[in-house]
């Protein structure tokens, strides 16, 4: 065992308060983290339920009667699912009509999935089309088609969800995909568009984008007539003012990041100063025994280190309690139409909360160089004639 290990061994800290706020510190940026990934987890694959990471279609506009709809299934398919984050390709069609309860009428936009599980004509509707509507599941919707003539469509609302782009009046319900065909007058190989799922290690801005303009320039130079006019929409650029928003949220959290570090760091400062100030007599003789200033240094910044490891510890099991807690209860609730959730999401990324405490560990040691500055300034004659 090393000298300054032993010797650090029998010092203690004497700042409780430094090395609760080191525990509260870890506490927020744990949460901090837990929150923003769970934020963009959330939105992003509400944005991909609604319009894909990746939209193939002739345009952006929405599907009516007499438009001409694009194969189901590309001749170049499989091509576009080996680029590399491509997940999956899934055609849908969409039409819009109007929906009728009572002596209510609003707009909405059906669209029809492969993968829904229901039988024929029936629906998930938005918690938002509910309130107005006064629909619930087990209701039937009456719905009207325009086009060359009014088609009527009864359906069954069988679920209730929450949409997370209820960002205007064209709430956005549920079908199957067979319905919208029949509604279009279509088969079974024609769709209203085509939605890529990106897999999630390539769910940020700049590789979404760099997807679509990969997908975009594949269709355009594939030689295939079916895909000579289609062009691939990125649902960032869609929506820039959600990810922007996403955007400020993470820098938010790196303001909080950097105020946790500077408040824990400056009190554990304050502590070792504290540690110092009672060991001066220690300090001394360890000089006068041959012991240079690093190597004091070392002893009291071991000293520290311990009761940052163990602030850290304390902070994260307290911090993974607390997104557990919520993830399964969602305790704390949030305004969607503010927050595009009803609660607060979170999500454990293991990476990104390691490498929050790398980063916190590593700043708040080299803040407390500063105090170990003062060893040098302890002159041994003075403190062993004290003594």
């Amino acid at each position: 065992m090393s000298a300054d290990r032993f010797i650090a061994r029998k010092l203690k800290f004497q700042g409780n308060l430094a090395a609760v706020s080191i525990a509260v510190s870890f506490l927020v940026i744990i949460v901090a983290v837990a929150v923003s990934s769970g934020f963009r987890h959330s939105v992003r694959d509400g944005v991909s339920t609604l319009t894909g990471d990746v939209r193939i279609a002739r345009s952006t506009a929405f599907a009516s009667e007499g438009d001409t709809p694009i194969p189901a299934k590309l001749p170049s398919e499989e091509e576009l699912l080996a680029i590399p984050g491509v997940q999956s390709i899934r055609p849908v069609a969409v039409r819009a009509g109007i929906v009728r309860s009572g002596d209510v009428i609003h707009g909405i936009l059906v669209k029809g999935l492969p993968d829904r599980p229901d039988s024929a004509l029936c629906v998930s509707i938005p918690t938002r089309l509910a309130a107005i509507t006064g629909l619930k599941e087990g209701d039937d919707m009456t719905t009207y088609f325009i086009g060359e003539k009014v088609r009527v469509r009864r359906f069954h609302v069988t679920e209730v969800h929450r949409d997370m782009l209820e960002l205007d009046d064209n709430l956005v319900v549920y079908a199957n995909l067979d319905d919208i065909r029949r509604l279009n007058g279509w088969g079974e190989d024609d769709a209203s568009a085509l939605e890529v799922t990106v897999a999630p290690a390539f769910r940020s801005n700049l590789l979404v984008n760099d997807l679509t303009d990969e997908i975009g320039m594949r269709l355009l130079l594939s030689g295939e007539e079916s895909e000579e006019d289609l062009v691939a929409t990125s649902s960032v650029r869609s929506y820039p003012q959600i990810f922007d928003w996403l955007d400020l949220l993470d820098f938010n959290v790196l303001v909080i990041l950097v105020l946790m570090i500077v408040v824990a760091g400056f009190n554990m400062i304050s502590g070792l100063l504290i540690v110092l100030f009672r060991n001066i007599a220690t300090i001394g003789t360890l000089k006068t025994m041959g012991m240079g200033d690093r190597a004091i240094g070392r002893v009291f910044l071991r000293v520290a280190g311990g009761v940052v490891l163990k602030g850290m510890v304390a902070g994260n099991v307290l911090g993974l309690v607390f997104c557990i807690v919520q993830k399964t209860t969602h305790l704390l609730k949030l305004d969607p139409v503010n927050y595009f959730v009803s609660f607060v999401p979170v999500h454990i990324d293991i990476p990104w909360i390691l490498a929050a405490d790398l980063v916190a560990f590593v700043a708040i040691m080299l803040l407390l160089l500063i105090p170990t500055l003062f060893i040098a300034r302890v002159d041994p004659a003075q403190t062993v004639k004290a003594e």
